[in-house]
């Protein structure tokens, strides 16, 4: 029990679940945008289903850190370039964002009509569920590794990412029905997914980003559009192409 009394301690906790909770936002941002295409009694439920899954990849690598140190260990050099397993998860999981963030702002802005029929098939539960577990991976993986530089203590990560992802689940419905209802803000949220996609290629292949830039341009670009919601809240916004469900 002495680390009750241990000042270090509170403080990576602190300051963990502070950087968890903005190394979330990401996330959420996604899983909202992806549960928007559900009927709406099913959103709610999609919201939290994903970020559950998310708790639980974080909490099962933070409790396999061996396996974790694997991962980082080079296994194939192709052309002097060292490749390792989360070298394929940052490439592939970068690659994935960049796509599915530009197929995104193609059907809100010229719409999925032209190219799905009339025949067009609601996105169904489990296949939404299934991409947002696959970015939570990704997710997970950059979370962890931030947890495991900062903390030595495998229950002051596991407590700091218990505690960031409730804090999540608790305003996810509010980020999610802020986001829906500016247009201008799903556009700059999908292109701040389109903005870490590339960041995710760049570490993935060693070229190391700055994150301290990637959140100051988003928070910057956010608080701008903000004073434009402000100036114009009389005019009317732009209407996106939706999935009707």
């Amino acid at each position: 029990m002495d680390w009750i009394t241990d000042p270090q301690i509170w403080i990576s906790l602190v300051t963990l679940t502070a950087l968890e909770i903005v190394l979330g936002i990401d996330n959420i941002i996604f899983i909202s945008i992806l549960a928007g295409k559900l009927p709406a009694d099913q959103q709610a439920k999609a919201r939290q289903t994903g970020l559950m899954l998310a708790l639980i990849t974080r909490i099962l690598l933070l409790c396999s850190l061996a396996w974790m140190v694997k991962l980082t260990a080079p296994f194939l050099t192709l052309l002097g370039f060292a490749l390792s397993g989360r070298d394929l998860i940052l490439l592939g999981g970068g690659l994935f964002l960049i796509w599915k963030s530009t197929r995104e702002i193609h059907e809100k802005l010229e719409g999925a009509e032209e190219h799905t029929g009339p025949g067009k098939v609601t996105p169904r539960f489990g296949a939404i569920i299934g991409q947002i577990l696959l970015l939570d991976i990704v997710f997970s993986l950059d979370s962890v590794i931030t947890a495991v530089g900062m903390a030595n203590q495998l229950g002051v990560m596991i407590a700091a990412v218990v505690i960031a992802l409730g804090v999540m689940l608790r305003y996810a419905g509010g980020v999610s029905d802020f986001v829906h209802q500016h247009p201008t803000l799903k556009m700059l949220a999908l292109s701040f997914l389109l903005l870490i996609g590339v960041t995710l290629v760049a570490e993935g292949t060693h070229q190391h980003v700055n994150k301290g830039y990637i959140y100051f341009a988003m928070a910057f670009s956010f608080a701008v559009e903000l004073l434009n919601l402000k100036v114009r809240k009389k005019s009317v916004p732009v209407p996106l192409h939706e999935t009707q469900p």
